[in-house]
Formats: structure tokens, sequence, C-alpha cells
């Protein structure tokens, strides 16, 4: 790799702004998502009412619509935005991406990977792992947001297979755990039956979240003691430094 070594280390511009302020208040959205959702998982213990524990619940969905938001965001952002934060840039796949990872491995074991302004070839890999998880808790979330505080978009519809049309479903939202009132008994058990695999998927995705996001910060560490490009700096700026010629 000696030979793609520049003369001196040079600056290059990669996350555009939109890239920048997703990452961030991703972060933000997620982390607090996880801290209530340990806490909700974990009421009993903790000593939480039932009442709080649906303010608990409430204020989950709160920041879920934020998180959703912004994901909804970056996922139409990665066909309009800027080169590096475009799907074809920050997905594993494509012309020579085998080739490419495994150099990038050797050269990462001697300690001399090759360059890359965008994501190398593992943190491609690692992105993906992270969007699927992201955009499964999304879609679970709002599900459950639905089957369990009657909340948008689907809380209506739910509202009406636990109560029967006709009823006041706005009444339902809040509803303390236990409450069975302006419920239909058959109704509410098929709702909750069907909502039953969502919340596993739910919370197996939350576990394996919580991993990935650990490896990320792992490999964002390793790779920036071992590159010094900059990687975590240029998600603040957008900029990121390089003393080897980019392969991308």
């Amino acid at each position: 790799m000696q030979e793609n070594l520049l003369p001196q280390r040079q600056a290059y511009k990669v996350w555009d702004r939109t890239t920048r302020i997703f990452h961030w208040l991703n972060v933000i959205c997620v982390l607090l998502l996880i801290i209530i959702g340990v806490m909700i998982l974990n009421a009993s213990t903790l000593g939480v009412s039932a009442e709080g524990k649906v303010t608990l619940k409430i204020v989950h969905a709160y920041v879920g619509y934020v998180f959703t938001l912004n994901l909804l965001w970056r996922l139409v952002w990665g066909f309009i935005g800027g080169r590096y934060s475009r799907w074809k840039a920050i997905l594993p796949g494509g012309k020579g991406y085998l080739s490419q990872t495994s150099a990038y491995v050797q050269g990462f074991r001697k300690g001399d990977a090759p360059a890359y302004k965008g994501h190398n070839p593992l943190g491609r890999i690692m992105i993906a792992i992270m969007m699927f998880l992201l955009c499964a808790q999304m879609a679970t979330g709002l599900v459950l947001a639905g089957t369990d505080l009657y909340f948008p978009p689907f809380g209506h519809e739910f509202a009406e297979w636990a109560t029967g049309a006709g009823e006041d479903h706005s009444a339902l939202v809040g509803l303390v755990p236990g409450n069975k009132e302006m419920l239909d008994p058959e109704g509410y058990a098929a709702m909750r039956e069907f909502r039953a695999p969502f919340i596993e998927i739910h919370e197996i995705c939350f576990y394996l979240l919580i991993l990935a996001i650990l490896l990320h910060v792992v490999a964002v560490v390793v790779t920036e003691v071992r590159e010094r490009s900059g990687l975590i700096s240029a998600m603040f700026s957008g900029i990121k430094y390089l003393d080897k010629k980019p392969e991308d």
C-alpha cells in the first residue's frame, strides 16, 4: 500500500450536513429509547406503578415518533443525498466488493489498511445490520404503539378491533393495563394475540441493536486509533483526513 501514500495528509469532504444531523439525532433517540425501554421491561423491579408504566410507554412512543421521522428521512436521503450518503456507497455489494473486502481485511491485519473516504467494506456490513435492526424496531414499535396505547398510525384500527366499531376510541388512549372497560373480550384477546409476535421481535431486535451499537463503537474507536483518519470528528465536521489515495 506504500505506493498509495500521499505527499501529505489530505482533507476530504465526505458526510453532508443532513447525514450528520441524522446520525446524532438517531444516537440521541436510540439512547433514550433504550433507557426508557429498560425501565419498562423492569418496571416491577423498579417499583413503577401501572400508571407510571403507561407514562413511560407514552414517552417511549413520542421519542419513537421522532426516531421514525428521522429514520424515514434517512431512507429517502439514501437515494438523493451526497455521494457517500447514498445506499450504493454505504451498503455491502457492488462490483469488486468481495475483493475490496479481502484487501481491506489483509491490510488491516498488517496495519496498512486501504483508505476510504466513505465507509470501508467492513463498515458497510455493520451499517447494513444496524439499518435493518433500526427499521425492524421502527416497524414493530409503530404496531406496538397502536396495540398498547392505540396511538397512530394504526391505533384507530386496533381500537376498533378491541372494542368494536362505534365506540369512542379516544378514551382508550393511555388506558391503564388491566382496565378492561370498553373492551370487547373476544376482540381484545384476538388483537393481543396478533400483537404477541411483534413484542417478541421488538425485544429480540432491542438486544441485538445494543450488541450492534457496542460493536460499532468499538470498531470506530479501533479504526480511528489505527488509521487516524478523523473518523469520529468527521461526523461533526463532515471532513476526513487521509494519508493514502482513497479507494473510493
